[in-house]
């Protein structure tokens, strides 16, 4: 028994007709529905962290004192709120003594805008190098440091 043989033409022919019924058959076919649903998602707990800095003038001599000004960096995507800013003295010689030195918290109360860069904060503090009739030499040249904290 001798096989048929189809042309190319006939082979093309046949599997375009194939793909269109196919293809043509899956595109409208569907089942008509109705539907409901809910999305949630967890806010943030937290925006960040400001980065607090302290500014003041160098040269501070015993009995002596320097305002001190503050500036804030919010690199978070929403305002943040400074409350009372709190120092805490550190210095560079061991014999230069933290508790030689004062400052009271400061209530700013600032809002911080989100992408801020250096922003000033309300209020000023006030650094005082105490007079304590005692030898302070350990402070010439030492660096006080002042860590800000808010609330």
């Amino acid at each position: 028994m001798a096989q048929k043989k189809f042309s190319k033409k006939t082979k093309l022919v046949a599997a375009t007709a194939g793909l269109v019924l196919i293809g043509g058959g899956a595109a409208f076919a569907y089942w008509s529905t109705t539907g409901a649903g809910t999305g949630a998602a967890t806010n943030a707990d937290s925006n960040g962290t400001v980065t607090l800095v302290a500014n003041f003038a160098p040269g501070l001599t015993p009995a002596g004192t320097r305002a001190v000004t503050y500036t804030a960096s919010n690199p978070g995507t929403s305002s943040l709120y400074v409350g009372t800013l709190k120092n805490v003295v550190t210095t560079s010689d061991i014999g230069c003594l933290p508790a030689d030195f004062t400052i009271p918290d400061v209530v700013s109360n600032t809002t911080v805008a989100a992408g801020a860069v250096d922003a000033p904060l309300t209020g000023t503090g006030t650094l005082t190098f105490k007079d304590t009739a005692i030898n302070q030499d350990a402070c010439k040249s030492a660096t006080i440091t002042l860590t800000v904290t808010s609330n």
